[in-house]
């Protein structure tokens, strides 16, 4: 398995809407096991497939306990109650915020097999699915925020830019 490189806020590939997967092919296995292996070295627990470079809608997480799942052609069919916690994304690292989701989702995708699967989520689990599958449709979490907020996150990175300190080592979604 190989490390990618985290694509930073910027880069024209984190607003695009990611295509969908037509067939599961030896490639996108090894990106899945490449995108595990990238969530885990950057110390997150989900990442989209634009975030490293590839506009498929893939996406991987950590169920916890360092379980990994990868879901391909994610989508939330249900959600309900509201949550304010603090997010932050290794597309923007260092950057944290408040930010609005859904209490809970119910999310269907198919697995690394092909085979459809239905899961309900709540909690972190379910900040993550939201977060990631944001990504897929060309949403980053600082969209969520009210527009004072973004704009201060924005004149930071403006200002400051991401070290290379921050950048490899924040805990982000």
């Amino acid at each position: 398995m190989a490390v990618l490189p985290v694509r930073l806020y910027g880069d024209p590939i984190l607003r695009r809407r990611a295509d969908p997967v037509r067939e599961m092919t030896p490639e996108i296995e090894k990106l899945l096991d490449d995108m595990v292996a990238t969530m885990y070295d950057s110390v997150g627990i989900g990442l989209a497939a634009p975030q490293v470079g590839i506009g498929l809608r893939l996406l991987v997480l950590d169920e916890g306990r360092g379980t990994p799942r990868a879901y391909l052609n994610p989508a939330i069919v249900a959600e309900g109650g509201r949550v304010v916690e603090e997010e932050g994304c290794l597309s923007l690292p260092g950057m944290f915020a408040d930010v609005t989701r859904a209490e809970w989702v119910v999310v269907e995708a198919l697995d690394r097999s092909g085979s459809p699967l239905r899961q309900r989520a709540g909690g972190l689990l379910a900040r993550v699915f939201q977060h990631e599958i944001d990504h897929l449709d060309g949403i980053l979490f600082i969209d969520q925020l009210d527009r004072v907020t973004r704009d201060r996150i924005k004149r930071r990175i403006k200002r400051e830019g991401f070290s290379e300190e921050v950048a490899a080592g924040a805990l982000a979604l």
